[in-house]
């Protein structure tokens, strides 16, 4: 992905690190070459999914111990303090960390509407952790005990409005096909009934409203999200029926 406009200040968050490793998926605009001028490790490889793509690069680093984030988030200046201070000591206790992660959107810091404290599990030991999940949201899983650090990771997921939708389409798109894929079917009610739950809960559960504008568009929009991933879901069966029943009359 074409990240030349903000890898260098995710760079230079993370400068503190032993190792740099960027895993870029044939970029167009300069971004490999920014993050080598950087000092980064870049590797150029075909894109195999989210979680396929976090797994080889936590296997490429050469250290066990590794610090995992997008080119959309930053190390806080107090979050760099606490994983130097855990590092000092050896990280005692735990196969890894997590993290509350504080977007900004729209020019806000999001603190509401379940944006926040969003737990991440970003620094770990890769010898006991994997990344795991299910495209497009991937997640960290650990065999053993997890630690917290009171810091927190910035990030910016959307540079406009434009690039959130744009985000939705192309999400909801890969949820309804693993969905599909995973055997998982939907009813014309989720149409409904899932928008209107995933409105509730950001605007008023999680008090996105507190959050002015930004937060009624936020959660409109988790709406939308919701909607448009069971309405392709529901696409697709459509598809694979009229497939069945095509082959079906061919058959006779």
């Amino acid at each position: 992905m074409d990240e030349a406009d903000r890898i260098e200040e995710c760079l230079d968050s993370v400068a503190f690190c032993e190792e740099v490793v960027v895993v870029d998926s044939h970029s167009h605009d300069r971004t490999r070459d920014i993050a080598a001028d950087r000092g980064a490790r870049v590797i150029e490889r075909d894109w195999p999914g989210h979680v396929a793509q976090k797994e080889f690069a936590i296997r490429a680093a050469h250290h066990d111990w590794v610090l995992c984030i997008d080119a959309d988030e930053r190390v806080s200046l107090a979050l760099r303090s606490e994983i130097l201070a855990l590092r000092e000591a050896g990280f005692p206790g735990s196969v890894g960390w997590r993290m509350p992660r504080l977007s900004s959107y729209l020019g806000r810091w999001m603190r509401h509407g379940g944006w926040y404290p969003n737990w991440q599990l970003r620094l770990f030991d890769r010898r006991r952790c994997r990344w795991v999940g299910h495209d497009p949201h991937d997640r960290v899983e650990a065999s053993g005990s997890v630690g917290v650090c009171s810091s927190d990771l910035l990030h910016h997921p959307y540079r406009d409005l434009a690039e959130h939708l744009r985000t939705i389409d192309r999400y909801t798109s890969i949820m309804a096909e693993g969905m599909r894929a995973r055997g998982r079917s939907a009813r014309s009610i989720e149409l409904a009934v899932r928008p209107a739950a995933h409105f509730l809960r950001s605007y008023v559960l999680k008090l996105g409203f507190l959050e002015g504008w930004r937060g009624l568009l936020q959660a409109s929009l988790a709406a939308h999200y919701g909607q448009m991933k069971y309405a392709k879901l529901l696409e697709l069966q459509r598809a694979e029926g009229r497939e069945s029943a095509s082959g079906l009359r061919a058959s006779r």
